[in-house]
């Protein structure tokens, strides 16, 4: 199986629930979990849209991010930083980076954040996430990594595959 049959496949295990009217619909992406042909693919798809770009880290907010990320850094070589979506700090005596996000399609701000020990100057930073609906979160994690004086290597979302 390869991109246009795993293309194919995520197309195949895909549903939207509720109707067109329903304010409450949306993606359900669950169906790509369940099958390990699909799983095992994702990874190694996703990163092939950044092959050339050696990425020393991957982003991904919670909480699709947190299990698309994993598979692609997993693909490189390289480690996962957990973006994480209106959380404090913890208690600890660790620094954050956090950023407010534009409104996303459903009109909110999210404060977006991670350890500042996570990411570094010198990281090659890819982002990773399932959906994108108006780049909101992309845009709250660009300015992130910005802050974190590492450089953005672009964007990777599973929905048919772009890069950004």
């Amino acid at each position: 199986m390869w991109l246009e049959e795993v293309k194919s496949g995520l197309r195949d295990a895909f549903t939207w629930r509720g109707d067109r009217t329903d304010q409450h619909r949306y993606a359900d992406v669950t169906g790509w979990w369940r099958r390990a042909d699909l799983l095992g693919h994702l990874g190694p798809a996703l990163a092939h849209l950044f092959a050339g770009e050696q990425p020393t880290v991957v982003v991904g907010p919670e909480s699709r991010g947190c299990l698309l990320g994993p598979l692609v850094a997993l693909h490189f070589g390289v480690g996962f930083v957990e973006i994480r979506k209106d959380r404090v700090a913890s208690s600890d005596s660790d620094i954050w980076l956090q950023r407010t996000t534009p409104p996303d399609y459903q009109d909110r701000h999210l404060t977006l954040g991670f350890r500042k020990s996570l990411v570094t100057s010198g990281d090659r930073v890819l982002f990773v996430d399932d959906w994108i609906e108006t780049g909101g979160q992309a845009n709250g994690a660009h300015l992130l990594i910005e802050d974190a004086e590492a450089t953005w290597t672009g964007l990777s979302r599973d929905r048919c595959f772009r890069r950004c």
